[in-house]
């Protein structure tokens, strides 16, 4: 095992830049307590933490070669540390960031969702929506929004109040926009896009 000795370090060292996996478990073990103490005290996750350090050693032994058993090692594991620490919230400010976007293409591919429910190209899809509703909303949302009726001629011809016409034509109208919406080409696309962003 490693021990404070330097000259013992430097033995280590020197095994771990030929590759020999005992040395490197030699000095995992001997850093990373000390590692996972910085890591965490950096990031205040343990399962980030976690993360981290596996990352962090996996990293010394891929650049084992760049070992300069003349200088701190600690030193140097200590910048590989600070620098996936440093990408770790770099990632996670990009994250954020992209959250953010999504939630407001979402918000914006939504709302413009009731501007083209009626597009001839959304006709199948319109009409697969219809097909969901229960009868009397399915009958309310084709003469107010598809014959152009008022609310008071739809209400005359079904024997219902207006402010039913109205309280079912609302629901209609956003059980109709959800369904195209979320199976539109466009949404697949969009969730497509979030998924390999991921």
């Amino acid at each position: 095992m490693i021990n404070e000795n330097f000259a013992d370090e430097k033995k280590w060292l020197s095994l771990l830049k030929g590759g020999d996996r005992a040395a490197f478990d030699a000095i995992y073990k001997f850093y990373s307590n000390r590692i996972y103490s910085r890591i965490l005290s950096m990031v205040k996750l343990t399962e980030v933490t976690d993360e981290l350090v596996q990352d962090i050693f996996l990293k010394v032994w891929e650049r084992r070669g760049e070992i300069n058993e003349n200088l701190s090692f600690q030193a140097w594991l200590y910048r590989i540390a600070e620098n996936m620490v440093v990408d770790y919230y770099r990632r996670l400010a990009l994250d954020l960031k992209m959250r953010k976007h999504m939630l407001e293409t979402y918000a914006e591919l939504y709302n413009q969702t009731e501007d083209y429910i009626l597009n001839k190209e959304r006709a199948q899809l319109l009409d697969k929506a219809l097909q969901l509703l229960p009868p009397q909303r399915q009958v309310i949302f084709r003469l107010c929004r598809l014959e152009g009726k008022s609310y008071e001629e739809a209400a005359s011809f079904l024997n219902i109040s207006t402010s039913t016409v109205s309280n079912q034509l609302v629901k209609a109208t956003k059980n109709i926009k959800d369904y195209v919406f979320f199976n539109s080409k466009e949404f697949i696309v969009f969730i497509v896009a979030l998924y390999l962003r991921n």
